[in-house]
């Protein structure tokens, strides 16, 4: 059999699968419970793999679809650890959830999602941001970049409003505005790395290369001056110069890295319409990992966010115990 010139667009079992995940909850629990524990359940809390399905009288499963570890005696689901914990959404809508913001290209808006799973806008919002949440790589210490890698920064917001013609700044387009700078470097043909920073300067700049890239990468850039002096610290530092009209010189050229821009422009402008700074990065999370995951297929992404699910809690204030 001829292999396909394009493996993300092969066909998936994983795919054939969801649409009865998605409209039944018994069928959703069943699929997770597979996907996450496989053929081997075990415990969240201890890893004991000495573990049970608690069941009714009747010998059907409980209406909870609880287990039970012998070992350290506690109940859980398969809710437990991960971003769906302590959520009252049921499963076949987190499945739905996670198989559109895993396969929609430009993202997914939260109206769109609410509509879907005929929920409010405010539940909706929870879940795709605890989704978001899930993609970013926090969570494994990550290689650096190697390579060739080009850096840039973009500014993402809406157009000043108008307030008259002797206001030259209804015109400004990025530094100089309102709008939050974000910075991005990706090595090419490999992964993206973004960070929302408070400024365009060359100590913001030049912390993100240092967290991001390896000492042996060939770094590309425009002619930002907040890149200058990374020749000292990189194998290299080549620059286009944009204000000549300069866009590539041989194989220097930041083309990948404005192309991956211009797809998070697309999404926020066409999907998202606006977005707020507080969660800026959030959404720069999820453009990152669809293009990190863009050689997999639909089945292999929706798995791959599915297991990175677990492990995952996104909560914006510590819990308060009660004293006594």
């Amino acid at each position: 059999m001829a292999t396909s010139k394009r493996p993300e667009l092969a066909k998936s079992e994983v795919i054939a699968e969801l649409p009865a995940a998605c409209a039944d909850e018994c069928v959703a629990v069943v699929f997770l419970e597979r996907k996450r524990w496989g053929d081997c359940p075990c415990c969240p809390h201890c890893g004991s793999v000495a573990v049970y399905k608690m069941t009714a009288r009747d010998g059907t499963r409980n209406k909870r679809f609880m287990w039970r570890c012998r070992d350290c005696d506690k109940q859980y689901t398969v809710r437990a650890n991960s971003v769906l914990a302590e959520s009252l959404i049921p499963l076949h809508k987190w499945c739905r959830a996670m198989w559109m913001t895993s396969t929609a290209k430009n993202g997914v808006s939260a109206l769109e999602l609410s509509r879907t799973l005929q929920v409010n806008y405010r539940t909706a919002l929870f879940v795709l941001h605890r989704l978001r949440h899930a993609m970013h790589d926090d969570h494994t210490p990550e290689p650096k970049l190697t390579g060739i890698v080009e850096a840039d920064e973009t500014y993402v917001g809406g157009k000043p409003r108008y307030r008259g013609t002797a206001n030259n700044a209804i015109n400004k387009r990025g530094r100089g505005t309102k709008k939050q700078p974000v910075a991005a470097v990706l090595e090419r043909g490999g992964k993206v790395r973004t960070r929302v920073i408070p400024q365009v300067n060359s100590h913001n700049l030049r912390a993100m290369l240092l967290d991001h890239v390896d000492p042996s990468a060939r770094l590309m850039t425009d002619g930002e001056q907040g890149y200058k002096g990374s020749d000292a610290v990189f194998a290299s530092h080549e620059v286009v110069d944009h204000g000549k009209r300069e866009y590539a010189r041989g194989d220097v050229t930041t083309n990948s890295i404005e192309g991956f821009f211009a797809r998070v422009k697309r999404g926020i402008n066409g999907v998202h319409h606006a977005v707020s700074k507080e969660h800026l990065h959030r959404y720069m999370d999820h453009f990152a990992y669809l293009h990190n995951t863009r050689k997999m297929n639909d089945g292999e992404r929706t798995l791959d966010l599915m297991r990175r699910t677990e492990g995952r809690r996104l909560m914006y204030r510590d819990p308060v115990k009660k004293s006594a």
